[in-house]
């Protein structure tokens, strides 16, 4: 028989086996502090394993524009306000069914404010409104887990602009690209 609040570690412990997570991620979960992995290291002459990142994106209310972020586990990025630390990802394999977790620590910097700590958890990408981030200005949502660097550009930089058409409509093959407002 289960104490009343041995009902919940039995719960937690089967979670922690149902989605098969890592030792080190289950004792981050259960005392709440970060822990180094516990796999043993690479042999000499293997290669160290690739740096997870956390693929997440974002929409800034304000201007409804959605961007992807990419957060390397351990670093910080920033979207508008926003500092976005990734502190673990992890992805189920290809034989499972698909799920990602990520869990973040967000904060809002504000110049004319102490930083304010708005979000710290686990985010899943099956089910973005279990643990969602409460901002008046900006939503954050886990998409993917990834190996290996960055693919694409930063979120902060913006795309190039477009030609601009001449009189006649055409798009003159010399032309520079439309001033930027």
């Amino acid at each position: 028989m289960l104490r009343p609040g041995g009902a919940c570690l039995a719960l937690l412990a089967l979670l922690a086996v149902l989605l098969n997570w890592p030792a080190a991620i289950r004792a981050q979960v259960d005392t709440g502090v970060a822990v180094e992995s516990t796999d043993p290291a690479p042999a000499s002459g293997d290669a160290p394993a690739e740096p997870m990142r956390a693929i997440l994106q974002g929409l800034d209310k304000t201007t409804a524009r959605v961007s992807t972020v990419e957060v390397p586990v351990g670093d910080i990025a920033r979207f508008g306000t926003l500092e976005i630390v990734a502190r673990a990802c992890q992805k189920k394999p290809p034989t499972e069914p698909p799920e990602s977790a990520a869990f973040l620590e967000i904060t809002d910097v504000r110049p004319d404010s102490p930083a304010v700590r708005i979000f710290s958890g686990w985010m899943f990408a099956s089910t973005p409104a279990l643990s969602a981030l409460e901002h008046p200005v900006y939503d954050i949502w886990v998409i993917d887990c990834r190996k290996g660097e960055a693919a694409s550009p930063p979120a902060d930089v913006e795309p190039e602009p477009l030609p601009v058409p001449d009189e006649s409509g055409e798009i003159p093959e010399d032309s520079e690209a439309a001033p930027a407002d």
